[in-house]
């Protein structure tokens, strides 16, 4: 039988090397307490990844700066962190010979009203589109915050390194304040930090390359890039492209292509359209690309890999069946689907549509985290109403998985 090419090794500059093609793709978690601390749930869930087969897994988000979270639970990466809890968790999910990065990440403007503290972004343009009413204008950041900023992700790449993970990913995508630095829509500062291109990618440059003088040339070090914005005026693939090879030339050792943001969210044909990008960038690129969202079937992985993609993320898929990875290698499954979710009223449907999925997924992980298997039901009302139960009010903030 021949081994399908989602099971041959990957080596990334870094010199650590993936044992497999399937990577475990970024989902908030929202398990962290108040302290914003890895908790026994986060051990647990990243130890059933571990085991479930994936070579690589990519954390949710985890904040580099505890004033600006962007979601419920969210965890956070800075001084007042508890290494030990970080390295419980690192230790947990490289303990299959498994890879383990920790996304590292700040909500700018994409920070839910009600947290307490106004946003802080490129520039005072507020947050447009259905969700808008969600979170609060944001003022625009001086040069000091924006040198504080950068170093608070350098300090938060240096704590993952002394606890144990094999890397970090930059996230650069989805509307958070790094993708709005590089949006022409959302940043109009006259600064170095804004303008042209070369202004607006210099915020992203310099958090990559105070990283990787931090953490050397061993660490893995990968960016999160939206394809596009999906916005007339926003990043566009064409900025994309340009920032590819930019960071292709700085030494990233892998880019991972997604798309969207919470005023143009893509949740559902991330499988089609972005893959088309991430299919375009791979025959330019030399860094390998990552594509995520949408993949149903191992004939869909298996023919993106033939297109030059280097590594396919996988994220609902793992919520729902954690050893994907393995039964696909043993030939147990070769397609799978993600259900439609519906509390059985239409009405409560339509008026929480944004919520139900996360609630939903949120779920599922924490039942991993509890040691449970995930639910078979789709019946998502029960996982609504933990959800509320889990975080309060703050749980009908807007947000993505």
């Amino acid at each position: 039988m021949t081994l399908s090419p989602l099971f041959t090794g990957i080596t990334f500059s870094s010199g650590q090397q993936a044992k497999n093609r399937m990577v475990k793709a970024a989902m908030s978690e929202a398990l962290a307490k108040s302290d914003h601390n890895p908790t026994p749930e986060h051990i647990r869930l990243y130890a059933r990844w571990a085991a479930g087969g994936a070579s690589t897994l990519i954390t949710g988000n985890v904040m580099v700066d505890r004033r600006y979270l962007g979601e419920p639970g969210n965890l956070v990466l800075d001084a007042k962190s508890d290494l030990r809890a970080f390295g419980a968790w690192a230790t947990a999910a490289t303990g299959q010979g498994t890879l383990a990065l920790v996304q590292l990440n700040h909500p700018g403007k994409q920070m839910p009203r009600g947290s307490g503290r106004q946003p802080i972004a490129p520039s005072a343009q507020p947050l447009e589109g259905e969700l808008a009413t969600g979170f609060a204008p944001p003022r625009a950041m001086t040069l000091a915050e924006i040198e504080e900023t950068i170093q608070a992700f350098v300090l938060a790449a240096q704590l993952a390194q002394q606890a144990g993970f094999s890397g970090v990913e930059i996230h650069a995508a989805h509307g958070y304040l790094i993708n709005q630095f590089l949006s022409p829509a959302d940043n109009q500062r006259s600064d170095e930090y804004g303008g042209s291109f070369e202004n607006r990618a210099r915020f992203l440059q310099e958090i990559y390359e105070g990283i990787r003088q931090a953490v050397g040339k061993d660490f893995i070090v990968g960016l999160k890039l939206n394809a596009t914005d999906f916005s007339e005026a926003g990043f566009s693939f064409e900025d994309c492209q340009r920032l590819v090879a930019l960071m292709q030339e700085a030494g990233a050792d892998f880019i991972e292509i997604s798309g969207g943001n919470y005023s143009s969210p893509v949740f559902g044909g991330e499988g089609t359209e972005l893959l088309t990008y991430a299919k375009a960038l791979a025959q330019q690129a030399t860094v390998p690309i990552i594509s995520t969202g949408g993949f149903r079937s191992v004939e869909a992985m298996e023919e993106a890999l033939a297109d030059g993609v280097s590594m396919i993320g996988l994220a609902r898929p793992l919520a729902l069946k954690p050893e994907l990875p393995t039964e696909i290698r043993r030939g147990q499954v070769h397609s799978w689907q993600t259900p439609r979710v519906t509390t059985g009223s239409r009405h409560l449907d339509r008026a929480l549509q944004f919520l139900l999925s996360i609630s939903y997924y949120e779920g599922q992980m924490r039942r991993l985290g509890r040691g449970k298997e995930p639910a078979s039901s789709t019946k998502v009302l029960p996982f609504l109403l933990a959800t509320l139960a889990h975080h309060g009010r703050s749980a009908l903030r807007p947000r993505r998985i």
